[in-house]
C-alpha cells in the first residue's frame, strides 16, 4: 500500500499499519499470515517445528553433540548471530567423536525451503527424495524450523498423500 493510504489507516485508528514494498509473495515467505484459498495453514510455515537446534560454527562439537541429543535431534543447524543458516550438521558429523569445531564438521549450504511453500508440494519432494524433513527458512535466510515428513503427511487431507 502507498504510504499515503497507510497514513489514511492510521488517521481511522488503526494501530498496526505497515507500508510493505516489497510484496505479497516476500510476504508470505517470511511465514508471515496470507488468507485464502492458499491460506497460511496450508503452507510449510504452519507445520514446521522450531525446536529445531541452533549452533554457531566456533561451537565445539562434544557440546553440541550432547545438547543435540539430549533434545531428542538428530541434526542441528549452524547459524550466524542473525540466525541465517550456515550449514547443517547431520547424523554423521553428530556421531562423531573428536572435538572438532561446528564449523570444521558441518556440511555448508543445505537445501532450505521456504514457509510459504504450499504444503503438499513439500510432502510431494520428501516423498520422492525419501527425506525425513526440510529445512524452513525465511527469504533473509534466517531459520524459521524443519518440516518434519511426518507431521506433514498427517497435516494433509487423506486423499492428497502417496
Amino acid at each position: 500500500m502507498s504510504p499515503r493510504a497507510a497514513s489514511r489507516l492510521e488517521s481511522l485508528g488503526f494501530a498496526h499499519v505497515y507500508d510493505y514494498v516489497a510484496g505479497k509473495a516476500d510476504w508470505a515467505s517470511f511465514g508471515l499470515p496470507i488468507e485464502g484459498t492458499w491460506h497460511s495453514g496450508t503452507r510449510v510455515g504452519a507445520h514446521a517445528s522450531t525446536d529445531v537446534p541452533a549452533c554457531g560454527p566456533a561451537d565445539r562439537m562434544f557440546k553440541v553433540r550432547e545438547r543435540v541429543r539430549a533434545a531428542g535431534w538428530d541434526t542441528c543447524f549452524v547459524t550466524n548471530e542473525r540466525g541465517v543458516v550456515l550449514g547443517r550438521l547431520g547424523r554423521t558429523a553428530l556421531n562423531r567423536d573428536d572435538d572438532i569445531s561446528v564449523e570444521e564438521a558441518m556440511t555448508l549450504g543445505p537445501s532450505t525451503v521456504r514457509p510459504s511453500l504450499e504444503l503438499d508440494k513439500a510432502v510431494e519432494r520428501m516423498q520422492k527424495q525419501n527425506l525425513t524433513g526440510l529445512p524452513v527458512t525465511r527469504s533473509d535466510g534466517v531459520l524459521v524450523g524443519v518440516l518434519r515428513r511426518e507431521d506433514a503427511e498427517r497435516a494433509l487431507p487423506s486423499s492428497s498423500t502417496a
